[in-house]
């Protein structure tokens, strides 16, 4: 007797999160916070990691969803309920379905039942920057998530926090998660002197700004430089280290973090969060080729 083979289980979907923007602060000129209130709290199911992230919803341009409320978001308040993404998914064509963007949880504030998310801005190019700078209270928009893996150990001897501006939510997660007995180095990449913002860190986290307009065409990036000179421990143990930003600055930093320091893989979060002169769906397309692969 032949049986037929069963399809594989498709991936869980996550949640669906209702938001309704609150607020929008400009916190540096190339960066703007928005803070999103959750519509049904019930929905979020909060993780461990303190880098999480959830995936942006917008519609299309020209599409439906978009002509019925603010450019870039889903309807408004006048437009009826925020439609069902995963039904969208189903039901639309290929060229009509949603785009959905990473975005860094900044921080969860769950008395308020809030979303903090900090948002890179790059002109009117994209989704995600052009509609957090035109954000107003009442706005909605709809995410999906939280997702999020890496969790830093309390008891690590030496920390290594790395970031460029697209990281930095994250990378401050991460800072506000750890012990106040933690040492280490923070050090975060930023377009210049104006992109500086206030950091909250533990007394022992030496914190330093490293600027893009310092560097050339052809020289090691500010961020690499930068880790390269961190005040490194005499050796690997008890080390930990969380690298993110730029995908081509993320792979300069295997041979730093893996050979001349000599770290494993379970003491290093390494990660791309975009790509020099890729789009956002080219860059998370090459995530399964090799050349998007970090470690």
């Amino acid at each position: 007797m032949t049986t037929t083979p069963r399809a594989p289980s498709a991936r869980p979907r996550r949640p669906q999160l209702n938001l309704t923007v609150r607020s929008r602060e400009q916190l540096s000129p190339s960066m703007v916070r928005v803070v999103l209130g959750i519509d049904e709290p019930e929905r979020y199911e909060d993780i461990a990691p303190p880098e999480k992230y959830v995936k942006l919803v917008f519609p299309r341009p020209g599409t439906e969803h978009a002509r019925a409320g603010h450019p870039g978001a889903v309807p408004g308040p006048d437009h009826g309920r925020n439609p069902d993404y995963w039904a969208l998914r189903e039901t639309l064509p290929g060229g009509q379905q949603p785009v959905t963007r990473h975005l860094t949880i900044r921080r969860h504030v769950p008395e308020r039942h809030e979303l903090w998310m900090d948002f890179v801005l790059h002109g009117d190019e994209g989704f995600a920057g052009p509609w957090a700078a035109r954000a107003e209270p009442g706005d909605r928009i709809i995410a999906l998530g939280p997702g999020g893996t890496w969790v830093p150990s309390p008891d690590a001897a030496w920390t290594l926090v790395a970031a460029d501006d697209a990281a930095i939510p994250a990378a401050l997660a991460v800072l506000e998660s750890l012990p106040a007995s933690a040492r280490g180095a923070v050090l975060l990449e930023v377009d210049s002197p104006r992109d500086v913002q206030p950091v909250s860190a533990p007394a022992g986290m030496a914190v330093r700004w490293v600027f893009r307009e310092e560097g050339g065409p052809g020289e090691v990036p500010a961020l690499v430089r930068a880790v390269h000179e961190a005040g490194w421990p005499a050796g690997p143990e008890g080390v930990q280290v969380f690298a993110h930003g730029e995908r081509e600055a993320m792979k300069a930093l295997r041979e730093e973090l893996f050979t001349h320091r000599r770290l494993e893989r379970e003491q290093v979060s390494l990660s791309g969060y975009w790509a020099r002169g890729r789009t956002e769906d080219v860059f998370q397309a090459e995530k399964k080729l090799p050349v998007g692969r970090i470690l």
